[in-house]
């Protein structure tokens, strides 16, 4: 087991940290430019563990792809091809987003991935997609797709109470199929839905036409049949990926700011500002970015994370260092993410000495005196972070898969030392 001791930071943290670009995005602006018989190109992409792996899909279903550091170009091709084998890794933008789109390809197309893989929720996707016209053997990773070269499309209903991803799978490809689709979502409320705002206004961007109607918050949406518009996508910031660096602000009472946060957006990281204050920081947005700098000791907060669950590690990592109680709520799907999110964060936290439990549907934290020892990361990049923030103020704690976090961060490693300075024992 290679153990990656957290660096222990020996005063406040003075930082500011450029982070790379938003791997949501990157993904759906890959798919959208896939989907595009004009191509298209990305600027500021994400390259790590899980864009390659959308762009190693894509190239095996036929996609000209080339890649020049953080600029991708798609170029115009005929359309998707097979057959292929895709490797979706743990990725759930590619196990989940891929096969909607390579039901318009034909030929064979075999889906594969880690392990954790698959035992990751499949069938609502899949079957959503045989109720479309789609062949396909298997409910779970590995499974086969028997492409014929175009897809009927129409209505379907699923169930996207485990996962918002369902839902943006089916709308990215939605309009090559050939009578558009609608999806109607019946259970209980889809969580993450800023995830689908976010696939809403990128198709809305690249030409598509998209309504969303319900109550409240919708549960039906309508693609209609029609190209995908060849465009020059500027990928954001990941959001979600500088919430551990603003953390390291908040947990020594330092100051960390994120240049190019942007003012409006559709990415579920932006609530961590909001989080951080409600739990002592000051927060401030300006055009030099977003700025954390921490408090003498930070409060617990009671907080539903249903639609910025994948927030929860970094918020439950500052919740076992806070000197009140926080109660996390509205995460329960957080069971079927790359581990079981929950139950993992409860036994780390406790592992080290804090006061954690899980409830039916989140994370009920105490104040206590964290010590030094192993933190597992389950292969899940953001419990891996979650150590380094823990491991911040709290000495002897080794993450015991650092280089998990290669999955959205390239060398988050470097980038916390970076951040760190001299200023680490």
């Amino acid at each position: 087991m290679n153990l990656w001791q957290a660096p222990v930071a020996t005063e406040a943290v003075s930082a500011t940290v450029t982070v790379p670009g938003s791997k949501s995005i990157t993904n759906r602006a890959l798919l959208l430019a896939a989907l595009s018989e004009g191509g298209g190109t990305l600027t500021g992409a994400l390259r790590s563990r899980d864009t390659d792996l959308m762009i190693t899909a894509l190239g095996a279903l036929g996609v000209p792809v080339t890649v020049d550091g953080d600029g991708v170009t798609v170029a115009p091709h005929a359309g998707l091809s097979g057959p292929a084998t895709v490797d979706c890794g743990l990725a759930g933008t590619v196990m989940r987003f891929v096969p909607p789109a390579a039901a318009l390809a034909d030929g064979e197309i075999r889906f594969d991935g880690d392990p954790r893989a698959r035992e990751r929720p499949m069938s609502t996707v899949l079957d959503a997609l045989r109720a479309l016209g789609a062949a396909i053997d298997g409910d779970t990773l590995p499974f086969t797709l028997h492409g014929k070269g175009s897809l009927p499309g129409g209505t379907v209903t699923i169930d996207a109470s485990a996962s918002s991803q369902f839902v943006s799978g089916l709308l990215l490809a939605g309009a090559r199929y050939d009578q558009g689709l609608t999806v109607h979502h019946d259970g209980k409320p889809v969580p993450s839905m800023p995830h689908i705002d976010m696939t809403v206004q990128m198709l809305r961007e690249a030409g598509v036409a998209v309504s969303a109607d319900g109550p409240g918050e919708p549960n039906t949406w309508r693609v209609e049949p029609g190209p995908v518009a060849a465009l020059d996508w500027r990928v954001e910031p990941d959001l979600s990926n500088a919430t551990p660096f603003l953390a390291a602000a908040a947990v020594t009472g330092g100051t960390v700011t994120v240049p190019g946060w942007p003012a409006r957006t559709t990415q579920p990281g932006d609530a961590i500002g909001e989080i951080m204050r409600r739990m002592g920081c000051e927060v401030e947005r300006s055009a030099a970015g977003l700025t954390v700098t921490g408090p003498a000791r930070l409060s617990g907060v009671d907080i539903d994370l249903h639609d910025v669950g994948e927030l929860t590690p970094t918020v439950a990592a500052l919740a076992a260092l806070a000197a009140g109680p926080s109660v996390l709520r509205g995460i329960a799907h957080l069971r079927g993410h790359e581990t079981d999110r929950l139950a993992a964060l409860a036994a780390e936290i406790n592992g080290l000495g804090g006061d954690a439990r899980e409830t039916e549907d989140g994370l009920a934290i105490r104040p206590a005196t964290p010590h030094g020892g192993t933190w597992h990361a389950y292969a899940d990049h953001r419990m891996a972070t979650a150590g380094a923030i823990v491991g911040l103020v709290v000495p002897g704690v080794k993450v015991d898969d650092i280089a998990t976090t290669a999955k959205t961060l390239p060398d988050f490693p470097a980038m916390w030392r970076t951040m760190l300075g001299g200023a680490t024992r």
